[in-house]
C-alpha cells in the first residue's frame, strides 16, 4: 500500500537519518492470512517495507494470493485508523514489494518490484534471461520495477548455488566497490548485497563500507542477521536497508516475532 504522494523508488531511495528495516515474507513458509499477520506486526514495530518473496520454486498463484491479503490487510487498517483522530492513517501507507525468484513469482497486487540483475552470475538466466520473461507481465500488470544490482556475498546459501554465482569474499573490497561503480553506470538506483537467506554469517561490514563509497546507490544488505548486534554492525557499515527474513519464520507466534523485530528496530533508532 505505497503512499499517494511518492513513488516506490523515490520512498526508498530518499535519505533517512536512521537506517531502515524491510521485512522479507516468504509466501512458501506460511498461509496468505499469516503471513497478512506477520506483516501487521512487523508494520507497528516499526518495519517500512515489507518484501514478498525469497524462495526460488514459489509459483505465483501462491505469491499473488500472499500479496494480495497483505495489502487488504493493510487497507483495512489505515481505514480503521482514519476513523481514530489518535491514529496515524499514513503508518498502514507502506509498499508491499516483490523479492522474486525468478519470472514465475510475480503478482499484480504488489506496488513494486525489485527488478535484480543477479551481478556475478556466471549464467545469462539470471543476468537477463529472467528479466526478459517477466518484464511483459509487469507492465502488463503496471507494478513499478526498482532497478537494483543484486551481489550474492560468501556464505551464499541457495540463492548462490541456484544462481551460480562467484561469490563475493570477505577480502574482495576492491571487487565490490568495481560492481558498485558498474551498478551506478548501468543506472541502478539500489545495490542489494545478499548473504543468503539463513546465512550463518552475514554481509561482511567492509564490503558494505566499500559499496558506500559509491555516490548515487541506495545500499539494501540481507543475509544472517539474526540479532540487534549484527543490524548495528551493517547500519555503521553503511547500510541503507537491512532485510530480515529467517527472524519472522522462525518466531514461534507473533508476540515473539513482535519482541524480535522490536529489538532490531530499536538497535537501528538507538
Amino acid at each position: 500500500m505505497r503512499r499517494a504522494d511518492a513513488t516506490t523508488l523515490e520512498y526508498v531511495t530518499a535519505s533517512s537519518h536512521n537506517t531502515r528495516h524491510i521485512t522479507l515474507i516468504d509466501p512458501a513458509k506460511q498461509d496468505p492470512n499469516t503471513a497478512a499477520n506477520r506483516a501487521m506486526v512487523a508494520i507497528e514495530c516499526g518495519s517500512s517495507m515489507i518484501f514478498v518473496g525469497g524462495s526460488t520454486d514459489t509459483p505465483d498463484e501462491v505469491v499473488h494470493a500472499t500479496c494480495k491479503a497483505i495489502q487488504e490487510a493493510f487497507e483495512l487498517r489505515a481505514f480503521a485508523a482514519s476513523q481514530d483522530p489518535e491514529s496515524d492513517e499514513s503508518q498502514w501507507q507502506i509498499p508491499v514489494v516483490l523479492f522474486p525468484g525468478g519470472a514465475h513469482a510475480l503478482s499484480p497486487a504488489a506496488d513494486a518490484i525489485t527488478f535484480m540483475m543477479l551481478m556475478n552470475s556466471t549464467i545469462r538466466r539470471f543476468l537477463v534471461g529472467e528479466q526478459i520473461r517477466g518484464a511483459p507481465y509487469l507492465e502488463k500488470f503496471g507494478v513499478e520495477a526498482l532497478p537494483t544490482g543484486y551481489l550474492v556475498c560468501a556464505p551464499g546459501g541457495k540463492v548462490g548455488e541456484v544462481g551460480e554465482a562467484e561469490l563475493i569474499q570477505p577480502d574482495d573490497v576492491d571487487l565490490v566497490h568495481d560492481y558498485a561503480l558498474t551498478a551506478r553506470m548501468f543506472g541502478f538506483r539500489i545495490l542489494y548485497l545478499e548473504a543468503g537467506s539463513g546465512a550463518e554469517t552475514q554481509v561482511h561490514p567492509q564490503l558494505i563500507e566499500s559499496a558506500r563509497t559509491v555516490e548515487d546507490l541506495t545500499l539494501v544488505v540481507g543475509g544472517g542477521i539474526r540479532t540487534p548486534e549484527q543490524a548495528t554492525l551493517a547500519a555503521k557499515a553503511g547500510a541503507d536497508w537491512i532485510v530480515t527474513g529467517t527472524l519472522t519464520e522462525d518466531a514461534a507466534d507473533l508476540q515473539e516475532l513482535r519482541n524480535r523485530i522490536n529489538e532490531i528496530i530499536s538497535a537501528l533508532t538507538a
